[in-house]
């Protein structure tokens, strides 16, 4: 079963930074599309970022120029560097096969996630 271990979260003030670090049980990490996702409480979870094995990267509207994704195929590991947090980014983030359409319906294997809180 395919594993994910995500780290890198904590409470951050409005305007903070934080790196995210996911490593993936994935035997062919370097062929997979990477993503990462977030969860915040009542909300569905969201797909935020995307990367392909080639380093081609792919963001949701709202987060934009503030997150940026990377990956380092060597450690089995994608990160997540987030940059000018706001409140709304509250939220625990999880990282996962990025290469879905259908997602929601395919991916049933998740990690624990890491909790991003954003607050003064």
């Amino acid at each position: 079963q395919v594993q994910f271990v995500e780290s890198g979260g904590g409470l951050v003030q409005p305007g903070g930074s934080l790196r995210l670090s996911c490593v993936a049980s994935l035997s062919t990490f370097s062929a997979y599309v990477m993503g990462w996702f977030r969860q915040a409480p009542g909300k569905q979870r969201e797909l935020v970022a995307q990367i392909s094995s080639s380093g081609n990267t792919h963001y949701e509207e709202s987060v934009e120029g503030r997150f940026t994704i990377s990956r380092d195929n060597a450690k089995n590991t994608v990160y997540l560097q987030i940059h000018s947090l706001k409140p709304e980014d509250t939220a625990a983030y999880y990282c996962n096969n990025g290469g879905l359409t259908n997602w929601r319906e395919s991916l049933t294997s998740w990690g624990h996630g890491t909790q991003v809180t954003v607050s003064s």
